[in-house]
């Protein structure tokens, strides 16, 4: 058995890094946030493994597969097949749930076609996304949107003075154009003098190409009302659009359970057929634990081999933790964390072995409850011959390690070093900053802060919660907490969703692609691209990539890619730009030997250092400094942010505006952070608290609970056996509830 050895690693921010790991382990790479754990984890070993996979196949398959860069490193020995699970969110639409991305609906379908009476097909017709099957009504959906014509007309204005209301049918947009270039209406009469046969034509005409066009009308086009066009383009489809415009769409449309089926999807002659008295959509709302029961009382022979394994997929997603969920419970509406563990599922009972398992931070989402399963899970699989590596902050799960890598010591350019490798015992007596948090001893906060006015939450009946009234204080901070699945999400987003003052802070993706990065997203793109104007007398519009300045070989892409048919796509960095994605005259000036491809490399630290003086640059930038990500290149892109890392650079924007009197509401803003790093966040709740904010953080982390001023304990349990108020009140208090699970492992944190 031949160990994995590492040579001369370099991806991202590694500096030339030799590590040995040990094959048929359990070992945990840890470290300060942007120290390079996942350069060397994910970006190295996992992508060379997947690589070296992919490149196994026919080219025809290998066009089909993720493509994956060689990584910066000089050699990788022994290194066996990789399964990564990540906490990429399943993604998917609202025809995607729990129970067709686990393949556990193919055996629930399976189940009802075989013994199911009376008999009305077999599996496939039991399939919402199966026109056989599906509700006519909403199509499989479950609900049907209806679109709110005064809220999308203002029928006092013509369609010249932008009578539609919705962005991107304004006047002067290509959308609008469709209908003030149609030649069918009279453009300057107001929609509330439009005839019955003109509002009808204006509103639900199927696409229909024009007999005598005006000129200026495109000559390929058909005309489409309005009511068709905007279902077209933002109902019917998950598209770019949609998410750009989320609020307005939620200002037009309104959403409402299918009055046909009520919300099952399927049509009623696939819902009369029962098993024991339950339809399939009535199996699939059940939690998995009912689910399970129900299972246990069927009697059949002829199905025992279809019940058999769909009780083992079943009591695996309830031995993880997600024993709260529904199998009808749509994808979308999963957390990072909950993605994270169906996936896991999947390898539970695998026969494979040899393999290398690479888990990024399953600790996320999860209470220290729920945190010894998983663990559990980890161990079994490094106890079935597999070699297992956890990038991970959290102690509980670092404790368990059989080797332990330290990376840092700091993030960034700072990092990328090998600063300890050995076991946890031998890691609480090293100096490392990992090292030194875990040996901290902690206490729950001796004097909070005593409010003087409080929020009132009242009658809050959603998911899991049985009817919850209580109150949290202003100007301060209150943690919410419970395992996962009890019902904090759901008080918090309840109570404060249609408040004006209420500010959610969540970790989803900001709507970005690779040519957006954090200047963009701080607004001082512009102000950079002025000052290089300013100094170097070139137009500002050469400054951006997406415009003038883009290098003409690439298009502003910096690297090249390449379609070969049934090969997959070959991708090079461009050789005229190198991959800056700037002409080369836009290269070549030069504001203090710097040119612009050289300020986008600079991290947010350096940038502060060289924008001196220039406020207008530095205050957005000084933010996010203080939020922790000072480690992060000025050029990074926006997709390429973690959950944590997109959460705190939200949070930057409103630490460089004078905000006041604003509720802020963060879902688990430690995801990803170190131990060490914890305070900087601290720092900056505190600050928001001082400008006169009030703070609510639901959050598992017991450092972060010590912090809190107040507390709100839902529990005891998830799901059906959750959705309780267990406390509210200060810090202390929590302690003496005894049948809180938070409880019993904060006494042993601080204890410790």
């Amino acid at each position: 058995m031949s160990d994995i050895e590492i040579i001369g690693a370099k991806q991202n921010n590694l500096k030339n890094i030799n590590v040995t790991i040990p094959k048929h382990k359990l070992t945990v790479f840890t470290g300060r946030s942007g120290s390079g754990k996942s350069s060397l984890v994910f970006n190295t070993v996992a992508a060379e493994s997947e690589r070296l996979l992919n490149e196994t196949y026919s080219s025809y398959i290998q066009h089909q597969l993720t493509q994956y860069q060689k990584p910066h490193v000089d050699q990788i020995k022994h290194l066996p097949v990789a399964m990564i699970i990540n906490q990429k969110r399943l993604g998917g639409n609202s025809r995607s749930t729990v129970g067709t991305i686990s393949d556990i609906y193919a055996s629930v379908r399976l189940l009802w076609s075989r013994i199911g009476e009376p008999f009305v097909g077999y599996s496939d017709i039991f399939s919402f996304n199966n026109p056989k099957g599906m509700c006519e009504t909403c199509s499989g959906l479950g609900y049907v949107e209806d679109i709110d014509l005064n809220e999308l007309l203002d029928f006092d204005k013509s369609l010249n003075e932008d009578a539609i209301k919705f962005p991107s049918f304004r006047p002067d947009s290509w959308r609008g154009k469709r209908y003030l270039y149609s030649g069918l209406f009279d453009n300057d009469k107001k929609l509330k003098d439009y005839t019955n046969e003109e509002m009808d034509t204006f509103l639900y005409t199927e696409p229909t190409k024009l007999k005598n066009p005006p000129s200026n009308w495109p000559r390929t086009a058909k005309f489409e009302g309005l009511i068709h066009r905007f279902r077209r383009s933002f109902l019917l489809n998950d598209n770019f659009e949609k998410k750009r415009f989320k609020s307005d769409v939620d200002r037009v449309v309104s959403k409402h359970t299918c009055p046909n089926c009520h919300g099952r999807r399927l049509n009623d002659k696939v819902l009369s057929c029962k098993i024991n008295g339950l339809n399939i959509a009535e199996f699939t709302n059940l939690q998995i634990n009912d689910a399970l029961a129900f299972l246990k009382q069927i009697d059949s022979d002829k199905a025992r081999v279809i019940i058999e394994p769909l009780k083992q997929q079943l009591e695996a997603l309830s031995y993880i933790g997600l024993n709260y969920l529904t199998l009808g419970r749509e994808t979308t509406t999963l957390s990072g964390g909950e993605s994270q563990r169906i996936k896991l599922i999947r390898h539970l009972n695998s026969p494979l072995t040899d393999l290398i398992y690479i888990i990024d931070e399953p600790s996320v989402g999860l209470h220290p409850e729920d945190i010894q399963r998983i663990n559990d899970i980890i161990v079994s699989l490094r106890d079935k011959g597999n070699t297992v590596l956890v990038v991970e902050h959290d102690p509980d799960v670092i404790k368990i390690a059989d080797h332990i890598i330290d990376i840092g010591p700091l993030a960034g350019k700072h990092g990328g070093e090998i600063t300890f490798e050995g076991t946890y015992q031998e890691l609480l007596q090293s100096q490392t900053s990992t090292g030194r948090a875990l040996n901290k001893h902690h206490h729950l906060k001796v004097h909070p802060r005593h409010p003087n006015d409080m929020i009132s939450i009242e009658n809050i009946n959603r998911n899991n919660l049985k009817n919850i009234s209580t109150e949290l204080p202003k100007h301060a901070m209150t943690v919410v907490t419970g395992v996962a699945g009890s019902g904090k999400s759901s008080l918090i987003t309840t109570a404060f969703e249609h408040n004006e003052d209420a500010i959610f802070i969540d970790q989803k993706p900001v709507h970005a692609s690779n040519r957006s990065n954090l200047l963009t997203y701080l607004d001082i793109f512009d102000e950079v691209r002025s000052f290089f104007s300013k100094h170097t007398g070139l137009k500002k519009s050469m400054f951006s990539y997406n415009s003038e300045g883009a290098c003409p070989e690439c298009h502003g892409k910096g690297v090249l890619k390449t379609e070969l048919a049934f090969m997959p796509d070959f991708s090079q960095v461009c050789d005229m730009c190198g991959g800056t994605r700037y002409r080369p005259e836009v290269l070549d000036a030069k504001v203090d030997g710097y040119s612009i491809a050289d300020i986008l490399n600079l991290t947010v630290d350096e940038a502060i250092e060289k924008f001196e003086g220039y406020i207008n640059i530095t205050r957005p930038l000084q933010a996010l400094s203080n939020t922790g990500l000072n480690y992060m290149t000025l050029g990074q892109s926006l997709d390429t942010l973690s959950g944590g890392e997109t959460q705190r650079v939200k949070l930057s924007r409103y630490l460089t505006e004078d905000v006041t009197e604003k509720i802020f509401i963060f879902d688990e803003p430690t995801t990803g952070l170190h131990e060490d790093d914890l305070p900087i966040l601290i720092n900056c709740f505190n600050h928001l608290i001082d400008e006169g904010n009030t703070v609510i953080l639901i959050e598992h982390n017991l450092t972060m609970m010590t912090e809190a001023d107040w507390f709100i304990d839902i529990g005891p349990f998830a799901g059906d056996h959750g959705g309780q108020l267990l406390y509210a009140g200060e810090p202390k208090g929590l302690l003496d509830v005894k049948n809180s699970v938070t409880a019993k492992h904060l006494k042993r944190y601080i204890e410790h």
